[in-house]
């Protein structure tokens, strides 16, 4: 396969994770919006998804004060944040048109109706559309693409470096809407373990669809050490760091064999998935949530960029 056109499959399922992640993000700021205020977190529930997110510096620049509304626009709608929903599907269709013949009729087509809806909601306006149709919507289009890319696609090298990029966005950005628990740090240490942490556990929980999952996985009271398990080191949940870093190992392996040769990128990978294996949730939380997750998601631009320099042409983006 052409480095140009494993680039585009790649960037493709990056950007259409990604745009279900940003969702996912707005659902967490609007549960977590609907709590009674008890103090102030680093400066707000929405301000902390910015950070978060990457995007901070980006919306400060163009809207200044963190209001809500201003938040949900750029990151559902806003063609000048990269990351925004909008702007996701839109780059993820453009790298799918430049490799149509490397998809099939069904992932095309999935791809292509999301950049047309997409395109029909930016032209309704605002007041028509709830923050959780939009949200909902998003979960729908970009399943829709997924699904078919693993139903329909060849399992080739293709299909590899299309999960390739499933499992790098994914695992970042797990790691991401787990340290908006940083962001909206409860205002006092005493609030550590009380309903309001619980309700803002959860609330990661049902923001990842895997509230259900964790109750079978667990069962039982809901505690941090738990839920940060469950995410984090345990192979059982798809959105599981250690899940994704074994995913983005196998599919390595299988180009290493397909290609004849092991590269960089199989030993970033390796390094990855061997860091997770070897951790407890109890070091975790003695080294801080927030520093573990911030090397963690250094390590996966890491990745991210041996992949890129291994296999590659870097513009697909």
């Amino acid at each position: 396969m052409l480095s140009r056109t494993a680039d585009h499959l790649f960037w493709l399922a990056r950007y259409m994770e990604r745009a279900e992640t940003t969702a996912r993000l707005l659902d967490v700021g609007s549960r977590i919006s609907l709590l009674p205020s008890a103090g102030h977190g680093y400066r707000s529930e929405w301000d902390s998804l910015l950070r978060a997110s990457g995007t901070a510096d980006g919306f400060a620049r163009k809207y200044g004060d963190p209001v809500q509304r201003n938040i949900e626009s750029f990151l559902f709608f806003d063609l000048d944040n990269p990351s925004s929903v909008a702007s996701c599907i839109v780059r993820a269709r453009e790298n799918g048109r430049t490799v149509r013949t490397a998809l099939t009729t069904q992932v095309w087509d999935a791809l292509n109706t999301a950049f047309q809806e997409v395109r029909a909601l930016e032209r309704r306006p605002r007041p028509e559309l709830a923050l959780a149709q939009l949200v909902d919507w998003t979960m729908r289009a970009t399943a829709l693409v997924r699904g078919a890319i693993q139903g329909t696609q060849l399992r080739s090298d293709g299909h590899d470096f299309l999960n390739l990029g499933y499992a790098l966005e994914r695992g970042d950005n797990t790691a991401r809407l787990l340290d908006v628990k940083y962001y909206v740090l409860l205002p006092r240490v005493d609030l550590v373990g009380s309903g309001l942490d619980t309700y803002q556990w959860q609330t990661l929980l049902r923001a990842m669809s895997a509230h259900r999952a964790f109750h079978w996985a667990y069962g039982g009271e809901i505690t941090a050490a738990k839920i940060a398990h469950f995410l984090i080191l345990n192979p059982m949940c798809p959105r599981a760091l250690v899940t994704c870093a074994e995913a983005a190992v196998g599919h390595l392996d299988r180009l290493a064999v397909r290609y004849g040769r092991r590269t960089a990128a199989q030993d970033a990978a390796g390094a990855l998935l061997t860091g997770l294996v070897g951790a407890s949730v109890e070091a975790i939380f003695e080294e801080g949530l927030h520093a573990f997750l911030t090397r963690f998601i250094a390590a996966v631009a890491g990745l991210g960029g041996a992949i890129g320099a291994c296999y590659l042409s870097g513009e697909g983006r």
